[in-house]
This record gives structure tokens, sequence and C-alpha cells, in this order.
């Protein structure tokens, strides 16, 4: 099976990327190697694990091409084979290229400001063509960065709808990865059935876990210790999809409540804009409800 990054299909060989899971067996590692210096390619960084529980084997080559070898379509369609020997399901794209993504937020800026300025400056390696958010305030922000800005207001009536128009959206973009990027609203089965693994969201991760409304308060009150965040894949289960990166913070008794939601926003600005990336570079792949991230 392939899974081909589709911003890639016609550019100039050079650095690709290779990432591949299969049933682990003898003879994976020689067959990837083998099939790179058949096709002139010099491996520049390469990473393995193998997973005794579920008997899989995951790996990502980081490899160079001189101009005068195949480019990226044609080494695809040349690896299939290789593939098809190993029952391996695996993406081989150009290093370069963005991933198309488009972010959802609500009215909490702080993970949208972050990724639209590690983005500008070239930290991350997505394109923004758009933002979609149920309030309008993020919408100068959004404008300052030349992005195209859609407000969908969502209402109990009116969320199949509004959902609809995002899906709609995704398609007109040619977008590749959605970023829930502290978007206050509960994707429906149907969606998320509709981005599978690739849809990343954010969310607090406190110790003990707080739910509801005003998570920042109830910690506040319990007297926390540790701040965090997850980033995970969305699924049909809330907040169940499989995690690819968490971080905590310290706080003490001298945090205020307004010191411990900064410190909250802090560790889940830095948390997804770290998923962000490894996602966007292939260095997440799903391993059943667990993922391997290749840092």
């Amino acid at each position: 099976m392939v899974n081909a990054h589709v911003a890639n299909a016609s550019v100039p060989s050079g650095d690709c990327v290779l990432t591949l899971a299969c049933p682990d067996r003898a003879g994976i590692v020689h067959a990837v190697s083998g099939f790179l210096v058949r096709h002139g390619g010099n491996i520049i960084e390469s990473q393995q694990f193998g997973d005794r529980l579920t008997d899989r084997f995951f790996m990502r080559i980081d490899f160079e091409v001189a101009g005068d070898h195949p480019g990226v379509e044609e080494l695809r369609a040349s690896f299939a084979s290789v593939a098809a020997q190993f029952a391996m399901e695996f993406e081989l794209w150009d290093a370069r290229a963005p991933y198309r993504t488009l972010i959802m937020v609500s009215r909490h800026l702080h993970c949208l400001n972050d990724l639209l300025f590690r983005t500008s400056t070239g930290a991350l390696q997505i394109e923004i063509p758009a933002v979609i958010s149920n309030h309008p305030d993020a919408e100068s922000l959004v404008k300052r960065f030349g992005i195209d800005f859609h407000h969908i207001p969502v209402t109990p009536e009116s969320k199949p709808d509004a959902e609809a128009q995002a899906l709609h959206l995704v398609e007109e973009y040619d977008v590749e990865l959605v970023v829930l990027a502290r978007y206050m609203q509960v994707l429906s089965d149907p969606m998320c059935r509709d981005l599978p693994a690739k849809a990343i969201n954010i969310h607090h991760s406190f110790l003990p876990s707080f739910k509801g409304a005003k998570p920042y308060q109830q910690a506040f009150d319990r007297g926390v210790k540790l701040v965090g965040a997850t980033a995970h894949y969305v699924t049909a289960e809330l907040d169940e999809g499989p995690i690819i990166e968490q971080d905590v913070m310290r706080v003490d008794h001298s945090h205020n409540q307004a010191q411990l939601a900064s410190a909250g926003r802090d560790v889940e600005a830095q948390v997804l804009s770290r998923a962000v990336r490894w996602h966007s570079e292939s260095r997440v792949l799903l391993n059943g409800h667990r993922t391997v991230v290749f840092r």
C-alpha cells in the first residue's frame, strides 16, 4: 500500500525520505538498502524499530540521489515491487516538499500564533493556505500573514453543515493535514473518519486530570504542581487518539491563576509545534493505537 505525499509528484531528484511499516522478517533492511544502491541513493539518516509485541517493523530513511538519477515519482513506482514483497505500507517523497496544512481554531490563539510564526520563519515544513474558526477573533492575526480566513459558526443545529463546509475547504485547498489548534468543538464521528491520521489535536493534560469547564481554575483550586499538554491524532473517541507528543512544566504555590494558564499555554504551543513538525517530516508512523516517532 502506498500513501504518497501528494505535493511531491513532479519534483526533481535530490534529498528524499522513505518511511515504511510491515510485518517484521529477515531481509527488510537488505532489500531497502539494495534498492537505494541500485538507484544511486546515498543514505543520510536511517532509523528503524522492530516492535516485538506487534511483530511489526518500522523504518525511516533520509537519502539523496544525484541529478542524473530517477526523480521521486519514478523512485516511488520502482519501490512498489520491494514493498509488495514485504507487504509494506510506505511513503516516498521529496524531503523539501511542505505539507499543505489547514488550521482550525476558536478563541484561544496562542497555538495558532505559534504555528503561523514558526511557519513564516521556515521552522516548520508546512504551508498554511487557510484557517477556519467558529469565532471571528483570529481573522486579523491570520490576514497579517496573508492567509485566507474562514469564519464558520457552529451551533448544535448547524454543526453538520459547518463540518461539511470545513471538509469542502480541505478538498478545495488540497490539504494534507488538519491541525486543531485549540478548536473547541468536538468533531463528529463521520468527520474523524474522513481524516484518518490526518488531523492533530492539542489539549491540556493535568495531573490529576480536570475535565469540563475552566480546567485551569480547577487546577489552581487543587494546587497542582505540574501542568502539561498532549498532542494526538484525532479519532472518533474523544481525546483517545494515538499520542504523538507530551510535555509537562513544573509550577508551585507562587503561581496565581493567570500564571498557571500562561504556563499551560506555553506547553501547549511547544507540544503542538513539535507534533506538527514531526508529522510533516514523516517522522510519525502509526503502530495500532500507538505511534513510533523517529525524532
